[in-house]
């Protein structure tokens, strides 16, 4: 509890400066993670390997590697922020790309099953999202030091958004569709046969999270791709894609729903590379021979 008292006064001094230091602060603290994770940078190297080979060269992949930990410094401290920001300030920094698709789904009533993934700026696209378009309920996942869970849950309420523990989420979202409201999914972390489904991913037969699918079929909602991408980390674009009827329940169709959400993804990486969140093993289940040594 001493920790977290400490962990709110740091966090009230930070906002006391302006955003470009606070912005420079973070930037530079997550440099020096980067020089001091070592094991971290050889799992981004292996995913990088395994996905691109040799489209990418040794310094487009150093340089992805670096912005790894400064695009989740950046995320960190969006979610300080978004503690106190409001809807303008939102509106101030991200534009809409395709947002009529969404639209009309909404002027018809219905719920939306949005998609994405830990790429870009995800807690600004999330709190934008819930903020400016439709609220939405989400998943998280608890801290170990469970004092810091009121922190993340009021940098995400404060944005219309709802959210249930990971563990048991499954009935709260199932809920949230069936009372018409939107929900938000986070799709890109690794996969098994018990949660997923096979699909083709950067080439490789890759289990792939179907839970958008079978939620799509049960309760005939729409799935629609949502990703954030920037130039500067200043100004955001937040695109959706064209959204995916599942249509039934049966495996084939949700096979099918699923290896479209996969191909989007996957899209949306090639474009941007360095936006996504390379340092998890997102092949662990097929291929953790790759993260070896």
């Amino acid at each position: 509890m001493i920790g977290y008292k400490l962990f709110l006064l740091l966090d009230f001094l930070l906002m006391l400066l302006p955003g470009f230091l606070r912005k420079g602060l973070f930037t530079s603290l997550a440099a020096l993670a980067h020089l001091l994770a070592f094991s971290r940078n050889r799992i981004i190297q292996a995913n990088l390997n395994f996905a691109f080979k040799d489209e990418l060269t040794n310094a487009q992949k150093n340089e992805v590697e670096r912005y790894c930990y400064k695009n989740l410094a950046l995320n960190v401290l969006q979610t300080m922020e978004n503690r106190r920001n409001s809807a303008s300030d939102l509106l101030r920094t991200v534009t809409f790309d395709n947002r009529e698709v969404v639209d009309v789904l909404l002027r018809d009533g219905r719920s939306i099953i949005f998609v994405s993934a830990h790429f870009g700026n995800w807690e600004l696209g999330g709190a934008a999202l819930s903020s400016l378009i439709t609220p939405v309920s989400s998943i998280y996942k608890e801290f170990s030091a469970s004092a810091y869970d009121p922190y993340l849950l009021q940098a995400r309420t404060n944005h219309r958004m709802e959210l249930a523990e990971k563990n048991g989420a499954l009935k709260h979202i199932a809920k949230a569709l069936k009372n018409g409201r939107s929900i938000l999914l986070m799709i890109d972390q690794a996969s098994n046969k018990r949660t997923g489904v096979l699909t083709n991913f950067f080439d490789r037969t890759t289990y792939h999270n179907s839970s958008a699918a079978l939620l799509g079929a049960k309760f005939h909602a729409p799935i629609v791709g949502v990703y954030i991408t920037t130039v500067d980390a200043k100004n955001y674009t937040i695109h959706f894609e064209e959204p995916i009827e599942v249509g039934d329940s049966e495996a084939k169709s949700i096979a099918n729903a699923t290896q479209k959400q996969v191909d989007d993804l996957e899209r949306v990486i090639r474009a941007h590379p360095k936006l996504w969140f390379w340092c998890h093993k997102r092949w662990k289940s097929e291929f953790n021979e790759i993260y070896a040594g």
